[in-house]
């Protein structure tokens, strides 16, 4: 086979690389392409990922538990027989949505559209929903109110190059997205890198090199911080108040809002000094375009996302870039940086509770009876909205919940937190079915396990961060019997619901997504996969198939009714489960460079498990002499959901008050056991970020 082109499985940065078969079947080597988003860069895990294709546990035939309890070979016929039927039985018994279906922000736009589509149409069931909610739905619901639009950059990525300023709140580009990092170079050299995080992260420390800042607040405290940011622009007379008047529907809100909000008073919660907080102001109001700057950004990523005040905390990170006049400005915006690979595309078009296909909202009569229209069904046979991502786990198994669970492109028992309850439920449910590339945590305890197709053994497309559409290709076949979640899809429908027939060829399923996403918010009834296979760089909305795409939002309107940006008044609230006597340190969780997500695939390549074998917990110096721990010695970590021991790595990258563990690993290294599921009201994002925990030595040798 020759080589092809294709884009990297991992982040939502989407790196392009070209692949070469080559060896024994299924291998490819990799080469990084140039690409507006990692221009000829590719990180460790790009390089590596070529390996996870070959793993000698890759699933390659379909598996059912038997009497004795083993999960066993077994055909596909027997397997999608096995579930059809189960389904039926247990619809019949309690209904519809006894059934669920969870899926993942790693799914094509193909597959995301198939399991929405499949989950109403099929098994009509509203319980659906998947794991991008863990991912950025408090920056989805923040923009959605702010702007009537959820695209995660609303402009290219390449625009960052030029800026004088860039604020990042929450989020740790030099290891999660690497090559993103020469985006920040111009930012960067004119001392305009200004980082929010509570530990010294190696993007940290590029601000800190850089002659930038780093804002090390307190864990759950950048609410404030960003409340403080935006009174010293306010009050010092640094805002764009003629923007203001122009594009926001209540500019008086800001001022009404941030007014109590002095650095001083945000030094005592957040930890940062006001004279640091009024430096960080002035260094973005220099960059912004009013004060004849280079252009200012400020981009947010998990760290300010997943908290029980999640959207409110992005909320005011928008509040602050309107009041620098950013939004809509060539050079300079407002955006969030999207992890997951399809993260973008995977929530446009169906597979969250409360969507339709195009980013319709699913409790909207119109956009229900056009959708209805193209899946040949009446609008009245779709379900309503579902339960969200961790409310839906906590009803699997109970009297009114789900009592079958099909997972597709997620691993619960390792990425949602307070895992004790997850396999307690996982355990109550009648029917578990998982569709995954390797034998994970969630699938080994599946009743049945569907072996489906990784990146470079399929077709379709995926949506980068910034709303740019692109093309997956195959390189090689696909092992064994091992068929895509499309089939899956395909074959239970056949089964359950033969006169609405769905269709294995991805290029189809577009075709008809297409046509699904005409006239919603995110419309990509303009992109074909002609467009894009002949090198075009479409970004949604493209309404026609002459329209050259929308690489930047909001030059002229934002989507809301009016035009205007809404300005929404927010406030500081502690963490849902704070400090207290018992529990004196915050815990918070983080990604590593060499890992990704729950870690299933990392944790298989041999070079990235030898540069990070094991789970840890970095603590202050501080800390480890008043415990009397030294590097590497074992700690035991507990909260009010449970506990773990794992070996200390001592560093004054981390805050005296903050506990650092990372969440890629399974088993007793999930640090998952212990973190809070508390939600945001707006979004149902669980608070994963932090929570009280406490912190002890553990004289025991750390399996």
């Amino acid at each position: 086979m020759t080589a092809v082109g294709t884009h990297c499985p991992y982040c939502a940065l989407q790196c392009a690389t070209t692949l070469h078969p080559v060896g024994r079947p299924g291998a490819v080597a990799v080469q990084p392409r140039d690409f507006p988003t990692n221009r000829g860069g590719l990180c460790r895990k790009g390089w590596t990922a070529p390996e996870v294709l070959t793993v000698p546990d890759r699933l390659t035939r379909p598996l059912v538990r038997d009497a004795a309890g083993e999960l066993v070979e077994t055909s596909w016929d027997e397997a999608l027989d096995f579930v059809a039927d189960r389904i039926r039985v247990l619809q019949a018994a309690h209904g519809n949505d006894a059934v669920a279906v969870f899926g993942g922000g790693g799914l094509t736009n193909e597959k995301a559209y198939a399991l929405g589509k499949f989950a109403r149409v099929t098994l009509r069931t509203s319980n659906v929903d998947y794991n991008g909610r863990f991912c950025m739905s408090s920056a989805a619901a923040a923009t959605n109110r702010a702007f009537g639009v959820d695209r995660g950059l609303p402009f290219p990525l390449e625009d960052l190059g030029g800026a004088g300023a860039i604020l990042l709140v929450g989020s740790n580009l030099a290891e999660t997205m690497p090559p993103a990092v020469a985006h920040l170079k111009a930012a960067r050299a004119a001392g305009g890198l200004i980082v929010v995080d509570p530990r010294r992260t190696a993007t940290a420390g590029l601000a800190e090199d850089g002659a930038g800042v780093h804002l090390q607040a307190t864990p759950g405290s950048d609410l404030a911080l960003v409340l403080a940011l935006t009174h010293v622009i306010l009050q010092e007379g640094l805002g764009d108040t003629a923007y203001l008047e122009a594009r926001t529907d209540d500019p008086d809100g800001l001022y009404r809002s941030t007014a109590a909000w002095w650095p001083e008073r945000a030094e005592r919660i957040t930890g940062v000094p006001a004279s640091t907080i009024r430096q960080a102001a002035r260094v973005l109001a220099a960059a912004a375009p009013m004060h004849g700057g280079a252009g200012a950004f400020i981009l947010t990523g998990r760290g300010a996302e997943q908290h029980s005040k999640g959207t409110d905390t992005v909320t005011a990170c928008i509040n602050l870039a309107l009041a620098l006049g950013l939004p809509g400005r060539l050079g300079s915006g407002y955006g969030c940086i999207t992890g997951q690979g399809n993260g973008q595309g995977g929530r446009e078009h169906g597979q969250k509770a409360d969507q339709l296909p195009g980013y319709r909202s699913i409790a909207d009569p119109a956009a229900r009876s056009y959708i209805a229209g193209v899946w040949g069904v009446e609008p009245d046979e779709l379900p309503g909205p579902g339960r969200s991502a961790v409310e839906l786990i906590n009803a699997l198994g109970t009297p009114d919940g789900p009592r079958a669970l099909l997972v597709h492109g997620s691993n619960l028992v390792v990425s949602a937190p307070r895992l004790a309850s997850v396999r307690e439920r996982l355990a109550a449910l009648d029917l578990l079915v998982v569709a995954d590339v390797v034998p994970s945590e969630t699938a080994l305890l599946a009743d049945v396990v569907f072996p489906v197709t990784q990146w470079a053994e399929e077709e379709g497309t995926m949506t980068s961060l910034e709303g740019r559409v692109l093309r997956r290709r195959a390189a090689v076949p696909a092992p064994g019997e091992v068929r895509s979640d499309l089939a899956v899809f395909a074959g239970l429908a056949e089964r359950l619901r033969p006169s609405i027939p769905f269709s294995t060829d991805p290029a189809e399923i577009f075709e008809e997504l297409r046509a699904a996403s005409a006239g919603g918010i995110a419309d990509y009834s303009g992109i074909s996969w002609s467009r894009l296979d002949a090198g075009e760089a479409l970004f949604w909305p493209c309404p026609a198939e002459d329209h050259p795409g929308t690489p930047r939002l909001f030059a002229d309107t934002f989507g809301t009714p009016d035009g205007r940006a809404r300005v929404i008044a927010v406030d500081h609230q502690p963490v849902a489960d704070d400090l207290r006597d018992d529990a004196p340190l915050y815990l918070v969780t983080g990604r590593l460079l060499q890992h990704y997500q729950s870690g299933a695939q990392t944790r298989r390549v041999a070079e990235l498990t030898e540069a990070e074998p094991e789970v840890f917990a970095e603590i202050h110096p501080r800390v480890a002499a008043q415990l009397g721990v030294a590097d590497g010695r074992p700690v035991r970590l507990a909260t009010a959901r449970g506990s773990m021991v794992l070996p200390a790595r001592v560093t004054a990258d981390v805050r005296p008050d903050t506990v650092f563990v990372p969440f890629h690993y399974g088993g007793e290294g999930s640090v998952n056991e212990l973190t809070n599921d508390a939600l945001d009201p707006i979004s149902r994002m669980p608070e994963f970020k932090v929570c009280a925990v406490d912190l002890t030595p553990a004289w025991a040798v750390v399996r």
